[in-house]
């Protein structure tokens, strides 16, 4: 990932609050606010331009992260517009300084947008894929460059809908990918920059220890999954449909358990060494 110097401007001295960001020799620039700030966000003339926007909040039913992508040639008008939507409680805009983003421009974003935002699978999206625009070959570029900027910004900016769940840590790992095995039931996975990320394919014993119904934490949380469709039932196992993400190694354990378990002892490296050894090493 290219390096790069962000200017972080917080007009009320507050970072939950309205704010801007902008990259060192970048045309673009982001505008970001919970929606108690709507009005304040609408004033600003960033939204007289042609842009991106994201709304981000969660599902009101099942309490999942919730997203919807949009673009518009005047992002003033168009956010107008959402105020009937109930789930959104922050939005963050993207435009261009320099006034060169076209309407192709922004349905491009749009649809990149979109499309990674669904692969990658975070937040649930409001709407269906963008049908985009054909750019030349050069403006297809520039947009390209944007939306890495856009990437790089939006963490900032306090959203991961486009952080690869299992994405690459800026220093290895010791150790490796871990495993977290018992019962017949093997998972893989390494700790990320949030917590701990068990790999697609892992699987967890299909039913829950006598003792789990201690943790009704956990058996919540494999209920869940399993609602999701994050966990399915094969072979005799309970088995991941994708990388899923976790607060801590023992959160991430206990559902391979299915009932309580320690993960700086139960992830394990190939050669048996435990994470906890893995910690000390390092310390």
């Amino acid at each position: 990932m290219t390096s790069a110097t962000i200017k972080l401007f917080l007009p009320r001295g507050d970072a939950k609050s309205l704010r801007t960001a902008e990259i060192s020799n970048w045309t673009g620039k982001a505008v970001a606010a919970p929606r108690t700030e709507l009005d304040e966000l609408l004033a600003r003339e960033e939204l007289d331009k042609a842009g991106v926007y994201i709304l981000i909040g969660t599902d009101p039913l099942t309490n999942a992260p919730r997203a919807y992508i949009g673009e518009a040639e005047v992002i003033r008008d168009r956010l107008k517009q959402h105020k009937a939507k109930e789930f959104w409680v922050s939005a963050i805009v993207f435009v261009s300084k320099d006034e060169n983003l076209t309407k192709a421009h922004v349905r491009y974003l749009e649809s990149r947008l979109l499309a990674e935002a669904a692969t990658i699978n975070r937040f649930t999206l409001e709407q269906n894929q963008a049908g985009g625009s054909r750019l030349p070959e050069s403006d297809r570029e520039d947009m390209e460059v944007f939306l890495a900027r856009i990437r790089q910004l939006l963490p900032v900016l306090g959203s991961d809908i486009l952080a690869p769940i299992a994405q690459p840590t800026a220093k290895a790992q010791p150790g490796g990918v871990l495993f977290c095995r018992i019962k017949g039931a093997e998972a893989r996975g390494q700790r990320t920059a949030n917590g701990f990320v068990i790999f697609q394919g892992s699987t967890a014993v299909l039913e829950e220890r006598p003792s789990a119904e201690s943790y009704p934490y956990v058996i919540a949380q494999r209920k869940q999954l399993f609602a999701d469709g994050t966990l399915i039932e094969k072979d005799g196992f309970l088995s991941f449909t994708k990388d899923t993400e976790f607060t801590s190694p023992s959160a991430a354990a206990v559902v391979i358990h299915g009932g309580n378990a320690n993960g700086l002892t139960s992830w394990k490296t190939k050669d048996g060494k435990s994470l906890k050894q893995l910690d000390e090493q390092a310390s």
